[in-house]
């Protein structure tokens, strides 16, 4: 009989959606999804991060019984990430001396490691810690165990968040009936997905553009050396125009969606079209796009005034993902706004290492990439399994003139309480009958049935 195969189910914070999605590991390693629910968020979460916890309880109830619903099981914990405004890295140095050379080992690694997470930030927490190089006298490594050294140097890049960020989501999670089976960060789990190995170690950056916030993360070395959240993304672009247009914010991300893109090359020629929205107000497409364009020129200099001081470590350029980089021309606005010269692309399409099953859509316009690089990450199986009572061996029960009989010496009922002669009362044996020995079966029910009267009594 095949091995059962573990359902795995990430749920997703974001600004303008809560999302959950379950999917079953493959033997050849890749992840199928095999159920996905959302419910709109707007008036919950702000910029990432929990503004309404009520609000979000249900929400995350609902869409969580949604996906329980698809399963046709009952989901007992999630994987979630954790984002949001707060979340930044921190670069931390440690230096020790020692009287006479040392040799390091695991055990100073290590004593070094417990220093680091013992720095307190205000108001804030470190929810994990990537090392960087070691310093030994002119040498920076990234594994220093057996050298001597008199003096070195330990570098750590630690991500940290708010406190309320991680109490907020389990505060959520919990009162919907459910456990966190592990707090991911998004960006890192965004970037082992979204990165290869290759641009991780050639020098990469990955840009991920969403709903209230832009979140950068640079690599190099396989390892990450920054992390930032900015508080900028495309709502933004959607309020500019409700407030230009004076329209509503409903009709503002329509027409957003519609003929936005992040920049023109030839307006003058290919934007003179009229649009016409409420009210049988008019606006030039080539209008429309300038009020896009403007928004999308400060979101993406802020993008590079993070990534600037790395220019020349980003052989691999800089990789875009999220919602609102899913607009027209965006490498091309990058290249013109920054003339840095690096290769830039969108990440589209779902992973490699993720299918759908049949009858299950998810959309693969890059939406979604942050729940699918959480879906991935998790390991552990998020489905209830409800156990069957044990039920102890027993003989079968005899037929016929060999059935047991009630005993009503004790006044309690046997197995075959019910069972009757044609005047409806069950039979007591006669003194000269013989004593028939009680099956394994009728001694269970019988010690149960004491078991009952004792705790009523």
């Amino acid at each position: 009989m095949a091995a059962e195969k573990y359902t795995i189910v990430a749920l997703e914070l974001a600004t303008t959606s809560i999302r959950a999605i379950a999917g079953q590991r493959m033997p050849d390693g890749t992840m199928q999804v095999v159920a996905f629910a959302e419910e709109n968020a707007s008036n919950c979460i702000r910029k990432g991060i929990i503004d309404n916890i009520d609000k979000t309880t249900q929400a995350i109830s609902r869409v969580l019984g949604q996906l329980s619903l698809q399963l046709g099981q009952t989901i007992s914990r999630v994987y979630v990430g954790i984002n949001g405004q707060s979340l930044h890295s921190v670069q931390n140095r440690i230096q020790r001396s020692f009287s006479e050379r040392k040799q390091i080992t695991n055990t100073l690694i290590d004593e070094l490691m417990d220093t680091n997470r013992g720095v307190v930030y205000t108001d804030s927490q470190i929810l994990e810690v990537i090392p960087q190089e070691y310093k030994a006298g002119n040498r920076s490594e990234i594994d220093i165990v057996g050298i001597q050294v008199e003096q070195m140097e330990a570098n750590f890049l630690n991500i940290i968040a708010r406190n309320s960020l991680s109490e907020n989501i389990e505060k959520c999670v919990n009162g919907a009936g459910f456990e966190v089976a592990e707090l991911l960060i998004t960006p890192l789990a965004l970037g082992d997905t979204i990165l290869g190995a290759a641009e991780k170690r050639s020098g990469c950056a990955i840009a991920d553009i969403g709903a209230d916030t832009t979140t950068v993360g640079f690599y190099t070395k396989n390892i990450l050396r920054k992390l930032v959240v900015i508080p900028l993304g495309g709502n933004n672009v959607t309020m500019d125009i409700a407030k230009c247009l004076k329209t509503e914010i409903e009709e503002a991300e329509m027409l957003k969606l519609k003929y936005g893109r992040a920049w023109a090359e030839n307006q003058d020629t290919a934007c003179n079209n009229i649009i016409t929205y409420s009210h049988d107000r008019e606006i030039s497409e080539s209008g429309l796009i300038d009020i896009i364009e403007a928004r999308y020129e400060e979101i993406l200099y802020n993008i590079w005034a993070q990534l600037e001081d790395d220019n020349e470590k980003l052989t691999s350029g800089i990789v875009f993902t999220g919602g609102a980089a899913q607009i027209r021309h965006l490498t091309d606005a990058f290249s013109y706004i920054t003339k840095c010269g690096k290769q830039t692309r969108v990440a589209k399409g779902l992973p490699g290492d993720i299918s759908t099953a049949g009858g299950v859509f998810v959309p693969d316009n890059g939406r979604l990439n942050s729940i699918l690089a959480l879906l991935l990450h998790g390991d552990q199986n998020c489905i209830v399994h409800i156990t069957a009572p044990i039920t102890p061996a027993v003989e079968e029960v005899p037929s016929g003139e060999d059935c047991p009989t009630a005993d009503p010496a004790t006044n309690s009922n046997s197995l075959d309480e019910g069972s009757s002669s044609s005047e409806g009362v069950a039979q007591a044996p006669t003194e000269d009958a013989p004593k028939k020995k009680r099956s394994i079966w009728e001694l269970f029910k019988r010690a149960l049935t004491d078991e009952e009267e004792t705790t009523i009594s």
